[in-house]
């Protein structure tokens, strides 16, 4: 539970479009809602944070506390978080910045606000910079007019196959700088690093989302007008249990901050994107003519 304290900031905010006063006031100030590493429950605490071009930058320093805060550690276990930043509100991925970046960022951080500096030196471990990237689905999709069913998954689709070949991309780059490292200094370390952590076990939440949905929603609204799809339908349900079982071994690989082996890493993925991709596209051929013709949003009763 919030502490009264933040939880009088977080009504002060939201009553006054993200300004408050006291010890924030005049400060940049976000609401940061994580889903807790353990307990599953929504948490909403208030955070300064700093700018860095288009990015939002958190710093995870608990006032220089021998300890990372609960926030940060809720992140890791769940990267996809709600930020609120004066009247806006959105679903952002989570990325804790790493190495020589993460050095960068700090050294910015306390450009802009020097008190950070001195959390840090009041603490041995080192404050986490993490940061923020928008993770709506619009990011992703090619621009386009949503006004059926139809197009409302298709962009979801295509947010997912966009999320995949950024974790394949990244992944790729990685084994390729490791291949072609010569000379002085090190070669990137073997783990994948947390940007890839993050962005896989956002994707693979995120796509168990949309599969749970499918199954307990779309697929049996469909199939009730359509019985002699009964095939089809058992079909898409066989391919997301296919999916569901690599998305678990991904998920398991993924349960600690450093990757025991990538190479296995990335043969689950590859294996990911193979049937991922055949599974959307049947689903797309066999599904999608059907949403074609309802609307989207859905239609609001007049008398609702």
């Amino acid at each position: 539970m919030p502490t009264s304290f933040n939880q009088s900031v977080i009504e002060e905010f939201r009553a006054n479009a993200g300004k408050v006063g006291g010890p924030f006031e005049g400060g940049d100030l976000l609401l940061l809602t994580t889903t807790g590493a353990k307990s599953g429950i929504s948490r909403t605490t208030p955070l300064g944070y700093v700018r860095h071009g288009d990015s939002l930058l958190l710093i995870g320093s608990d006032m220089g506390a021998p300890r990372h805060p609960d926030w940060y550690h809720n992140l890791l276990a769940h990267p996809v978080v709600r930020v609120e930043v004066g009247t806006r509100t959105f679903e952002a991925l989570a990325v804790p910045a790493e190495g020589a970046r993460r050095d960068e960022l700090f050294a910015h951080v306390v450009r802009v606000d020097p008190g950070y500096g001195d959390y840090q030196a009041m603490t041995s471990r080192i404050l986490p910079v993490v940061v923020l990237e928008r993770a709506d689905p619009e990011g992703w999709a090619a621009p386009r007019e949503v006004s059926t069913l139809a197009d409302k998954v298709l962009e979801v689709h295509t947010w997912l196959r966009g999320q995949l070949r950024q974790v394949k991309a990244e992944v790729d780059a990685h084994f390729a700088a490791r291949a072609a490292h010569q000379g002085p200094g090190e070669p990137p370390v073997p783990g994948l690093g947390l940007q890839i952590r993050q962005r896989c076990l956002a994707f693979c939440q995120a796509l168990e989302f949309h599969h749970t949905s499918e199954d307990a929603h779309l697929f049996p609204g469909i199939a009730r007008y359509h019985p002699h799809l009964t095939g089809t339908f058992d079909r898409l349900a066989e391919e997301h249990r296919t999916v569901a079982r690599i998305q678990g071994e991904l998920a398991e690989l993924l349960a600690g901050i450093g990757i025991a082996d990538p190479r296995r890493f990335r043969t689950e993925l590859d294996r990911m994107s193979a049937e991922l991709n055949a599974h959307l596209d049947y689903e797309e051929e066999a599904i999608l003519p059907l949403l074609a013709d309802v609307p989207w949003p859905p239609a609001v009763p007049a008398d609702a």
